[in-house]
């Protein structure tokens, strides 16, 4: 069961890869990072990154249709493009109140998006926090 370092290191040998964080998206602090992020501040793309992810997070139009059951988190992930990079955030599922997320920047040039997703999901599941 890897711990955060072992996650991180581990999502930055995605074909692509140029930064991943772990983000508590409720306080915005980045609880680990590694590579590089846009504006070259760890900080700032972990704030920024956790107010989309909890802007999403909270909208009922992007939760499961099954009301019954509360997903938790809600949502699986986030997938942001632009010209020249992919932004992956991939929720974790915790024994707590679920509320970190896995954030990889991808060159869009050599990225795997499909490839990303799925490894993601296996890193979340495996994350051990604590």
């Amino acid at each position: 069961m890897p711990g955060i370092d072992e996650c991180l290191l581990e999502a930055m040998r995605l074909p692509g890869a140029r930064g991943a964080a772990l983000v508590d998206w409720t306080s915005g602090l980045a609880l680990g990072t590694v590579g590089e992020f846009p504006g070259g501040d760890h900080e700032a793309a972990a704030a920024e990154a956790a107010e989309v992810a909890r802007l999403t997070a909270e909208q009922r139009a992007f939760t499961p249709d099954d009301a019954g059951e509360q997903a938790d988190p809600p949502v699986e992930d986030l997938i942001i493009s632009n010209r020249d990079s992919y932004h992956v955030l991939r929720f974790v599922p915790t024994s707590f109140d679920s509320s970190v997320f896995l954030h990889v920047w991808l060159a869009r040039s050599d990225g795997n998006l499909a490839l990303a997703r799925i490894r993601l999901g296996e890193m979340a599941g495996r994350l051990v926090l604590g």
